[in-house]
């Protein structure tokens, strides 16, 4: 059953920890909540067409990280961008909103980002969905190795030269439409803005900081791997298939841990939601409403 579509996205800004987190809100109050983690570069926008999508059902719920979009960017000299502190602040924000129970949509960082959260605290998950978030081995890309080779070797020039471009308008256009099945679907807004917020002063540092720190992420994987296989929530996958970033083998091995999960692989790229939010939003209306 497809989601009735909401009229209104309500832009909003929450107090947590002396930072301003901005989040984007839509639906009825005391409807069912679907918290939506975005990957890098990009913010809560990259789910702008799936929260009208779901609006009309669910609560859904899109934050900004410290340091990206709207939300708070303090410098690094005053704020740790590290996977473990983002984390902390996002369960603060969870914990200021008075969420308790609910689902989970993850993309890329807000993979680790909110495994960090659930495997702490299981009773907050009522069900997952998961979109080229990777923690399996079988899913890393070219690029994701590469960058853990420099920073296993100790390549520091090498590993800020790579880092830095992952900045660029090139790359980020590039990782929006490489593999799309129709680029013509892809919103340039969605690249341009990502690239602009990237390019503003002292973002540079920021995220060159926190990819340093990706490296804390692969050791956590047996962690959020036996969450699964502990709690066995309901799993929904939803993958862009042609992604060179979390590639599809990446997809298919949650099923190892739960079995009953199920997987959709896409015709699209590392963010198909610029041509899939539609159909993801139909999958997930469908599965939430079995749970």
């Amino acid at each position: 059953m497809k989601a009735t579509v909401s009229s209104s996205i309500l832009h909003k800004k929450v107090r947590v920890r002396e930072l301003d987190i901005f989040y984007r809100e839509a639906g009825p109050a005391q409807a069912p909540v679907i918290l939506l983690l975005h990957g890098f570069p990009n913010t809560s926008h990259m789910y702008r067409d799936l929260i009208r999508d779901l609006a009309g059902n669910y609560r859904v719920i899109a934050p900004d990280y410290p340091g990206f979009g709207l939300s708070s960017r303090p410098p690094v000299s005053a704020f740790a961008y590290t996977f473990d502190h983002l984390a902390d602040i996002m369960e603060a924000f969870i914990d200021t909103l008075g969420l308790t129970h609910f689902a989970w949509y993850m993309q890329d960082y807000g993979g680790p980002i909110g495994f960090r959260i659930i495997s702490r605290r299981p009773e907050l998950v009522k069900a997952l969905v998961i979109q080229n978030a990777n923690i399996y081995e079988d899913g890393l890309g070219p690029g994701v190795q590469e960058i853990g080779a420099l920073q296993q070797v100790g390549d520091e020039q090498a590993l800020h030269t790579a880092i830095v471009n992952k900045l660029s308008l090139e790359y980020i256009k590039n990782e929006h439409l490489f593999g799309a099945a129709n680029p013509e679907t892809v919103s340039p807004d969605s690249y341009e803005l990502a690239a602009f917020y990237m390019s503003r002063p002292g973002m540079e540092e920021i995220q060159v900081t926190l990819f340093h720190n990706y490296g804390t992420n692969f050791p956590l994987y047996p962690v959020w791997q036996q969450y699964l296989r502990t709690y066995q929530p309901p799993l929904l996958v939803v993958w862009g298939k042609n992604d060179q970033i979390f590639t599809w083998p990446g997809a298919i091995a949650y099923q190892r841990d739960v079995p009953a999960a199920k997987v959709h692989l896409l015709d699209g790229s590392h963010f198909m939601l610029e041509e899939y939010h539609e159909q993801v939003a139909s999958l997930m209306s469908d599965f939430m409403e079995k749970i």
